[in-house]
């Protein structure tokens, strides 16, 4: 489904309510599996040194265990930054200045990065949550393969921003989006 809205706020808070309505559903485990198959095919011809995943929000995509290392994102509020972790896997028992669970693993820089989508426009621009922290790691990042992930009703149309980074790939239950 697309939509069309200048109020990148109002448009955020209308994709969270839907997916977290969808996250209520049964077809909401049917597309965590069909995503799942498709990510790990992915992953396997991209042989990730260091493959940077997210501790997942409500109604976001779960990537679960994949055989690669992994690292995951710490962000601070004050100066906004935002560095990934290593993580060797284990129930984070630690969380970042936005209060997600994350990794007290030495900072690293993966070669490959899974990154939540509230929504997302063909032309490979993600939503998020309104922070800029992927935005500002992607741009200080530049040769990182960066795969969105999403359901595939985010997407959307919105105004992009100058700060807005493309990313590589957008991967959603029904098709992967090449954006090279």
């Amino acid at each position: 489904m697309s939509r069309a809205s200048p109020d990148r706020s109002a448009l955020r808070r209308e994709l969270i309510a839907a997916r977290r309505a969808f996250a209520a559903t049964l077809a909401f485990q049917t597309a965590q599996a069909a995503l799942d198959g498709p990510l790990r095919d992915l992953l396997d011809q991209l042989e990730p040194e260091l493959l940077g995943v997210y501790w997942p929000m409500a109604g976001e995509f779960t990537p679960g265990a994949l055989p690669f290392p992994r690292a995951l994102p710490f962000a601070r509020r004050d100066p906004a930054d935002m560095v990934y972790r290593r993580w060797d896997g284990a129930e984070p028992t630690v969380q970042d200045d936005c209060g997600i669970a994350t990794s007290s693993g030495a900072v690293a820089v993966p070669d490959v990065v899974l990154v939540p989508c509230v929504g997302f426009t063909r032309e490979g621009f993600r939503l998020g949550y309104g922070g800029g922290y992927f935005d500002r790691w992607l741009a200080a990042h530049p040769g990182v393969t960066a795969i969105g992930l999403a359901w595939s009703a985010a997407e959307t149309q919105f105004p992009v921003e100058a700060h807005d980074r493309a990313l590589t790939l957008i991967l959603t239950e029904r098709e992967l989006i090449a954006l090279d």
